[in-house]
């Protein structure tokens, strides 16, 4: 397996974010916080794996390999093992089966991603039309800001970021139980992957 050199010297068993988790403990902490209220923790009307399908699509239109396929991991594991829905929506959103009020969201997720001023108030409209609310129209901007962020994060150390399905997998298992809180982040999967 061909690994990457990082930018800076960051621990090289683990992979992506995780070792800049490692690196910076300090801000891993407010990192770990923001993602469990934005994709975990309970949220009034959007599910964990709706959630999870904003943060990997973002992370698919910004090619961040680590993020798309860990989030993807993640949700598919939060829509009931449906990987084939999570790639149907990375590929094309217009003709996933989703609602139209997740579509309506996805797409102004996508103009975030593209610039926060890209987002009208036409595109507002349109999801408001679907039936969503205010706090589904902030988190998934937020959302989708926050994870411009971890993306830009990820790639620009250059932090390695494993070819292993079975290893974002697992992660995808374990963030589903365990959540995004720094106390709840183990980096034990690192040592599967040697082993896989």
């Amino acid at each position: 397996m061909k690994i990457n050199m990082p930018y800076i010297d960051l621990p090289q068993e683990y992979p992506g974010i995780r070792s800049l988790f490692v690196y910076r403990p300090e801000t891993a902490a407010p990192l770990c916080n923001l993602a469990q209220v934005l994709l975990h923790d309970p949220h009034p009307t959007l599910s964990a794996g709706e959630r999870e399908l904003i943060a990997s699509y973002v992370s698919n239109l910004n090619t961040c390999k680590f993020c798309t396929a860990s989030h993807s991991a993640i949700a598919k594991h939060q829509l009931g093992s449906n990987l084939a829905l999570v790639k149907q929506v990375l590929a094309d959103p217009d003709a996933a089966p989703i609602s139209n009020k997740l579509r309506a969201l996805l797409k102004i997720a996508a103009k975030v991603q593209a610039g926060g001023k890209n987002v009208l108030p036409e595109d507002i409209a349109a999801a408001r039309n679907e039936g969503a609310t205010d706090i589904e129209i902030h988190d998934t901007v937020l959302i989708a800001a926050a994870f411009c962020m971890y993306n830009r994060y990820v790639d620009g150390l250059a932090t390695w970021q494993p070819d292993n399905e079975a290893f974002y997998d697992k992660m995808g298992e374990q963030r589903v139980r365990e959540g995004y809180r720094p106390s709840s982040i183990n980096f034990t999967l690192a040592e599967e992957l040697k082993k896989s």
